[in-house]
């Protein structure tokens, strides 16, 4: 009864908003509306990161110091059993899921998903995992925009720039940065910009970065930078390149480390194995313990002795060369603490160590110069600029690398050097793998692709577009019968099949006809003389993209489907085109409907 009124006053409050309302303004006040939320969402997740850390710290420090080395198998551990026991294994991990979902779904994702993340990343991290933030926020934006359109039941492609613009007001809020989070949504995301679906991505981010300001003050760290120096060009031409190569490590090492440790043991083995080793890490290398924005701030303040705190070989840093080896330590072991975190069940993201990995490049950068004695370059900014770099290497988004640093640094007087080892670190990055570490995922273990035309042709059901009106053939016919068959039929080819329905072969109007006419010779040939293997067949399994590829492989206009090993019918190029125009016309006119297409 209770569930009966709600939907009938819901549907009532739905019909007057369509009433009242141009579906492009309300898609402008839900993205308001999302952006509220999001922002809310990341004031929460950083609450609760610092609560975590406070009771963390405190059980360390209350008991033994050693400690430290536990908490990070605790926090993947309490993360593994709420996913586990309390989520039942619903949560969806990392932004290549966000990809799937827009992709594969329709934009929708699980409702768990908005207050998942914020427990899980805020356990591991707050615990000590060596993972970031970010992908969390994202995750937890996307499912708020997401389930939003899904309430008002908004069409796929609204929810889509709802799920954007939830997305963009995470990662502003984050970073009190609202032109990076609507590129990042951009560059990410949609893979495309217009005007109409601009403005809701903008409205959203601004709305986060004001809740985030109002209720968080805090700035998640501080870049003092100064004026770039033309003779520090070289140097920075030199970090856009280790910059590429870096992205490239990241890529190959993250990427096999997050799908998964100890993949034989259970997940609790995993948790506890995997939180141990990254333990004994940390041990070593203190600066790896949760984001490591807390040292990143110390050395932007001009005091990297701060490396030193808590570390095994204080005294043996006070030497240059040994602080050079242990920079270079962090650089290399931070995308490996993080792989473990997440392929041990911690939930979090790669966007943090990447920008963690990316300002110590930076800093290995100045401060190895800066030892030789014959030029001295300006840390902050050699950090800064190799963050940036990170961003747009493994994100394969240099925009949103650019503008994220410009607004954090609150100004642009490294747009120069941005712009320098962003493009250096973004081409040597993609001429390795053309696609981010989101999209190498999806593309080659779920066949997912980012480009519009494997979407729409994704979008066509195989069956849609098979001809099952056939007239089947046997290799056993007399050739004179086919004759007769072909004058009481339009169609062009003919499935030859056993008394089983299993393909033989085909045969082809254009291959018969020069038999029509050779009476002497005819009379003794069957179909079996006349027929063709096909040079390749269909699987009703099969997904559109792949018979598309196939017709352009073959140069073939007709393509034999099976199903079971049993012939079904015919795919026809013409067909499959025909069908291929009515999706985009369709999607133009959704489009066109719901206010989102400029003009």
């Amino acid at each position: 009864m209770l569930k009966s009124a709600f939907t009938s006053i819901f549907n009532a409050g739905n019909n007057w908003r369509i009433r009242r309302n141009e579906q492009r303004n309300f898609l402008l006040y839900a993205s308001a509306f999302v952006g509220l939320v999001a922002g809310l969402a990341a004031v929460l997740l950083k609450y609760l990161v610092h609560l975590m850390e406070d009771v963390s710290h405190n059980m360390a420090s209350h008991l033994f110091h050693i400690l430290y080395i536990f908490l990070p198998a605790v926090g993947v551990l309490l993360t593994v059993l709420y996913q586990h026991l309390i989520n039942r294994d619903k949560i969806e991990k990392g932004i290549g899921s966000v990809l799937g979902n827009i992709k594969r779904n329709r934009s929708n994702i699980a409702l768990n998903n908005i207050y998942s993340h914020l427990i899980t990343s805020s356990l591991t991290v707050g615990f000590g995992g060596s993972s970031g933030l970010e992908a969390p926020i994202v995750c937890t934006g996307a499912a708020i925009g997401s389930n939003t359109g899904r309430f008002f039941r908004l069409s796929p492609f609204e929810k889509t720039v709802l799920l954007a613009s939830g997305a963009a007001a995470g990662i502003a809020a984050v970073f009190n940065s609202p032109i990076a989070g609507v590129l990042f949504a951009i560059e990410i995301l949609i893979g495309e910009i217009s005007i109409p679906t601009f403005i809701p991505l903008l409205i959203a981010s601004a709305t986060g970065v004001v809740v985030a300001k109002v209720l968080y003050s805090q700035q998640l760290f501080h870049l003092v930078t100064e004026g770039w120096m033309m003779r520090a060009l070289p140097f920075y031409v030199i970090l856009g390149l280790l910059s590429g190569v870096m992205c490239i490590y990241i890529a190959k090492v993250g990427g096999y480390l997050e799908k998964g440790i100890l993949k034989k043991q259970n997940r609790y083995v995993r948790a506890v194995a995997g939180g141990l080793v990254l333990g004994l890490i940390i041990l070593v290398f203190p600066p790896l313990l949760g984001e490591g924005y807390h040292y990143l701030q110390a050395i932007l303040d001009g005091h990297i002795d701060a490396l030193k705190d808590q570390s095994l070989f204080t005294s043996w840093l006070e030497h240059p060369t040994a602080m050079i080896v242990f920079i270079a330590g962090l650089i290399l072991l931070k995308i490996v603490a993080a792989g473990i975190t997440i392929g041990a069940g911690g939930n979090g993201g790669t966007f943090a160590p990447s920008m963690f990995t990316g300002a110590f490049l930076g800093l290995f950068v100045a401060f190895t110069v800066n030892q030789t004695g014959l030029l001295h370059l300006n840390t902050s900014n050699f950090i800064a600029v190799g963050m940036a770099g990170a961003i747009s290497g493994v994100l394969h988004a240099p925009l949103t690398a650019i503008f994220l640093i410009a607004e954090i640094t609150g100004g642009y007087v490294l747009f120069i050097p941005l712009m320098i080892v962003s493009a250096i670190s973004y081409m040597i990055s993609m001429a390795y793998n053309p696609h981010n570490m989101y999209w190498h995922h999806l593309v080659t273990e779920k066949d997912i692709h980012p480009d519009a035309d494997h979407t729409m042709l994704d979008a066509i059901s195989l069956e849609s577009v098979i001809n099952t009106e056939y007239t089947p053939v046997k290799a056993t016919m007399a050739l004179t019968e086919l004759f007769k068959v072909i004058a009481g039929s339009t169609a062009n080819i003919f499935p030859v099949l056993n008394d089983n329905d299993e393909l033989q072969g085909v045969v082809l109007l254009d291959d018969v006809r020069r038999y029509m006419f050779d009476d002497g010779h005819n009379q003794k040939l069957t179909v079996a003389d006349a027929m063709m293997i096909p040079p390749a067949v269909v699987d009703e399994r099969d997904k559109v993209t792949k018979v598309m590829n196939l017709f352009d492989v073959y140069d073939v206009w007709h393509l034999p489907v099976v199903a079971n090993g049993r012939f079904k019918g015919f795919i026809s190029k013409s067909r499959l085109f025909v069908r291929y125009r009515e999706v985009m016309v369709q999607q133009q006119r959704d489009t066109d409907i719901f206010g989102l297409r400029e003009g």
